[in-house]
């Protein structure tokens, strides 16, 4: 199996990274988390992300917050999926984390989720390597249905107690 890689700007940014991990962890997805900044450590950054491929990685995370343009930094190394985490700021509420993800020119996508939405990146970088693994994919079939399960089960409780 693929692995997925996480990269985070600043150790600030693993209290947000945190729910990728577990999300991977949970399906049984291997990974690796680094700290590389896109101005800070531009050269280790594009040393991770251009070896990456070669390294065994299916889709690569990359979380920062501010204006930090991590996502794109590492996207413009390499032809694997790169799914981007605005990270919240007080400042400017990870909007300008979000812009600047999301903002990419041509030919060089970044995926991105919504602000601190880590488990929603762990889940992408999963379908991602789901394409070809029929147990993730069946994986996430079955949390698929939990999920609708769970709806169901808090409507029938909410329509017995409110509907007469």
């Amino acid at each position: 199996m693929k692995k997925v890689g996480i990269i985070m700007g600043s150790d600030s940014d693993l209290p947000v990274v945190s729910k990728a991990i577990d999300t991977l962890k949970e399906y049984g997805v291997p990974f690796e988390v680094h700290v590389y900044s896109a101005h800070r450590t531009p050269v280790e950054a594009k040393e991770f992300s251009s070896s990456a491929r070669a390294n065994g990685f299916g889709a690569i995370i990359a979380a920062a917050g501010m204006a930090a343009h991590l996502a794109g930094a590492i996207a413009a190394n390499t032809t694997l999926p790169v799914i981007g985490i605005p990270v919240q700021s007080k400042n400017l509420g990870g909007m300008d984390a979000l812009l600047s993800t999301v903002m990419m020119p041509s030919g060089i996508p970044v995926a991105t989720v919504a602000i601190d939405g880590a488990t929603n990146a762990a889940l992408l970088a999963i379908q991602i390597l789901a394409v070809e693994d029929k147990t993730l994919a069946d994986k996430l079939d079955a949390a698929r249905k939990a999920g609708e399960e769970k709806v169901l089960r808090k409507n029938a409780e909410i329509s017995a107690t409110y509907n007469v």
